[in-house]
């Protein structure tokens, strides 16, 4: 996960890509994602779905989910906005 996070915040400040120039957008598109399902994560382990087992899912928590498992919402929607944005630039780019 740190790789899917850290390639396209690295990149999301590459001039030319713009990438921030929404950030309204950028910040309601990612939290709408994770509170949606972070939600349903929270749920499915209140529910007995599914569990976290403690020794294999780091030492923090947050509301009965690991730190990881909440972050993975965040960091993934954003790598996939990064990508979208950056394919779209590539290809305004070959249109010239």
């Amino acid at each position: 996960m740190a790789f899917s996070g850290i390639v396209p915040i690295l990149g999301s400040f590459y001039p030319p890509l713009k990438f921030y120039r929404d950030k309204q957008a950028l910040f309601l598109s990612v939290a709408i994602v994770s509170l949606v399902f972070i939600g349903w994560d929270i749920f499915a382990v209140l529910r007995g779905h599914w569990y976290f087992m403690p020794g294999g899912a780091g030492n923090i928590w947050i509301v009965g989910l690991p730190l990881e498992e909440a972050l993975f919402f965040v960091v993934i929607p954003f790598s996939y906005i990064f990508i979208w944005e950056s394919l779209k630039f590539i290809r305004r780019g070959k249109k010239s």
